[in-house]
């Protein structure tokens, strides 16, 4: 399968041309009897050969951080702090070896090869990897000050360690451009914030969930500015926005669900009800945007909901296959009817809000217009 930016690609480097690119992508909408701005298509495998090399680069990857972990971890029993920092210097050299190795794979695996899955997993271990050895190297450096300063200690050092992540994926964006590295980007700069935040105000963590619902919907709004960048869903943007997305919605779901006590294991009737109604009105806002990680983030809520609502009505035996039957009827209903289901929200907003959306069908090929 071949995403829009290898499209975009093949026309930037006049494998094709512009015409025959609009005409392909108008003959795949014929062909899916949906127009391809409704698809959210991404690249994620090419053939099995990704998977293979994925496989082979997270065992290699793991490999070379079990044995710099060995070689420069604890040795026998060290007692108190300077065993903390031995592990730290273990986990230090670990993680800088793993970085390292992340970015040569990706100078053959994505800069020439643009393998997808291996991209992804690369770029993936590259910012846990640098993270994992800027927090152990701060940690092994200030071990003594984490016992007297604790918590807010520990904040001070997420900031850091979050800023530096952020510049290493942003480094890395520039040099291999993976869609997904914006993603890693934000979600550094996300945690810097929070970090930053409870290292001011200490008292902020009572409010973490409402913390984390404003930073999902700023992630979301920034979505929506690389979605509104290309309404019709043919450049690299687009793809960057996907993820994004797909970022945005568990940081949003997560703490609405759990403001309103899902998993408390007491739903009454009426807020098994809002729990339901939330999540229609999340797939009107997904039906909007054209982006259904929204819907997929919240599931898990809804159906703990509706099953403790079959529960309640005495279908106890079946209230879970009864849930999974109402819930995969209605998805796969809205999956089928996406486009028309989708022109009737859309067609219902401001026409200036409209405007701003991912367009509801892709512009005539060049030829039809000329």
């Amino acid at each position: 399968m071949y995403s829009e930016s290898d499209i975009e690609n093949a026309v930037a480097t006049g494998a094709i041309t512009p015409a025959a690119a609009a005409a392909l992508r108008e003959s795949v909408a014929q062909s899916h009897a949906a127009p391809m701005v409704d698809e959210e298509s991404f690249r994620l495998i090419t053939g099995f050969n990704d998977i293979f090399v994925s496989i082979a680069a997270i065992l290699l990857l793991v490999a070379i951080g079990w044995i710099a972990f060995s070689i420069a971890g604890p040795h026998g029993d060290l007692p108190g702090d300077e065993g903390v920092k031995q592990v730290g210097r273990g986990a230090a050299l670990a993680g800088l070896l793993v970085a390292g190795a992340s970015w040569g794979l990706a100078e053959y695996f994505t800069k020439k090869r643009r393998m997808a899955l291996p991209s992804i997993i690369l770029l993936a271990t590259f910012v846990y990897a640098v993270a994992a050895c800027l927090f152990a190297l701060a940690f092994t450096a200030i071990a003594d000050s984490v016992h007297e300063g604790g918590e807010r200690v520990l904040s001070g050092i997420g900031v850091g360690v979050g800023l530096l992540t952020a510049g290493a994926a942003y480094g890395h964006w520039r040099r291999f451009h993976v869609p997904i590295t914006i993603a890693a980007l934000t979600g550094a700069l996300v945690l810097t914030l929070l970090a930053a935040l409870l290292w001011a105000v200490p008292q902020a963590k009572e409010s973490l969930l409402w913390l984390s619902l404003a930073a999902g919907l700023s992630v979301f709004a920034f979505a929506m500015w690389w979605d509104m960048s290309d309404r019709v869903r043919q450049t690299r943007r687009s793809d960057v926005a996907f993820w994004l997305h797909l970022s945005a919605a568990p940081m949003i779901a997560h703490p609405v669900f759990n403001l309103l006590g899902v998993f408390d294991g007491d739903i009454s009737p009426a807020k098994g009800l809002l729990v339901i109604a939330l999540y229609i009105a999340f797939g009107i806002v997904a039906l909007a945007v054209d982006r259904r990680a929204l819907l997929v983030s919240s599931l898990v809520y809804v159906l703990t909901a509706l099953a403790e609502l079959f529960k309640q009505a005495g279908a106890v035996s079946l209230n879970i296959a009864l849930t999974a039957l109402v819930i995969g009827s209605a998805l796969l209903m809205l999956s089928a009817f996406w486009h028309v289901v989708r022109r009737m929200v859309v067609s219902a907003l401001p026409a200036e809000l409209q405007a701003r959306l991912p367009m509801l069908d892709r512009p005539a090929p060049a030829r039809a217009r000329a």
